[in-house]
């Protein structure tokens, strides 16, 4: 749940409501959504389903349909994509499925739901939610895979796949993906995270690192002062970032 306190009903004038967005985040074992207001804030409880076992196009559609109908009276929707996202097509899905290549996922929403939607990588949209629009700032998120988004004073910088890049023997989600947490134990996976935790400051150099995703819990160090993690609701709460910029 986002909030023990009861949450404002969509309309209600305190909340500045209007547009309203259905802010929905894909990943690679759940599936959340989310109704915010033109600020931004919540508006409903977040909704989560299990991402479908097989998660072809078709199948993620019928779940968000699911969420859908819990969730409506929305004038727009964002959409958080676990892979390469531009102008609303999906040119891959690694943890998700080999359908998901060249796939028109926003044109598809706005034609099932006669609504304007905006597609973005999942980590993006996190990145939205969590940036202070200050220097360099990069996110890496660590669940099923590896995401990661990169910022320069608050605009998104488009197609960061670092998840996917060669690193030591294999890349950094072979490493820090669940796979990797799965193999080679907490431990090393700690191990390797402080090492690309320097890495990427050496490669990027960033004024501030965000870390996010649900492994995010299994972090057994203290992290540097430029470092910090962000909830997963970022995931869903930096929707409404979409229709600020085109990115």
């Amino acid at each position: 749940m986002v909030s023990k306190s009861p949450l404002p009903a969509p309309g209600s004038p305190s909340t500045k409501a209007s547009p309203i967005t259905l802010s929905i985040d894909i990943g690679g074992s759940g599936i959340k959504a989310m109704l915010l207001n033109a600020l931004g804030k919540p508006l409903s409880e977040r909704q989560r389903i299990l991402t479908p076992a097989v998660p072809t196009p078709r199948a993620v559609l019928r779940a968000l349909n699911t969420l859908r109908a819990r969730l409506p009276g929305f004038d727009r929707v964002s959409v958080g994509f676990p892979g390469v996202v531009k102008l609303g097509i999906t040119y891959n899905a690694v943890n998700l499925h080999p359908d998901w290549v060249n796939f028109p996922l926003q044109r598809e929403l706005e034609k099932r739901w006669r609504k304007p939607v905006r597609v973005n990588n999942d980590a993006a949209v996190q990145g939205y939610g969590a940036v202070k629009g200050k220097g360099v700032e990069l996110i890496i998120t660590f669940g099923t895979g590896v995401g990661s988004a990169i910022f320069t004073g608050g605009k998104l910088c488009p197609g960061l796949e670092l998840g996917h890049h060669p690193w030591r023997e294999k890349t950094y989600e072979d490493y820090l993906g669940r796979r990797g947490l799965e193999k080679y134990g907490k431990k090393y996976w700690n191990k390797r995270l402080k090492e690309a935790i320097a890495q990427t400051e050496a490669t990027f150099n960033w004024d501030h690192l965000y870390l996010g995703g649900g492994n995010t819990k299994k972090i057994d160090f203290k992290l540097p002062k430029n470092v910090s993690i962000v909830s997963n609701e970022d995931g869903i709460l930096g929707g409404v970032a979409l229709w600020r910029e085109r990115g």
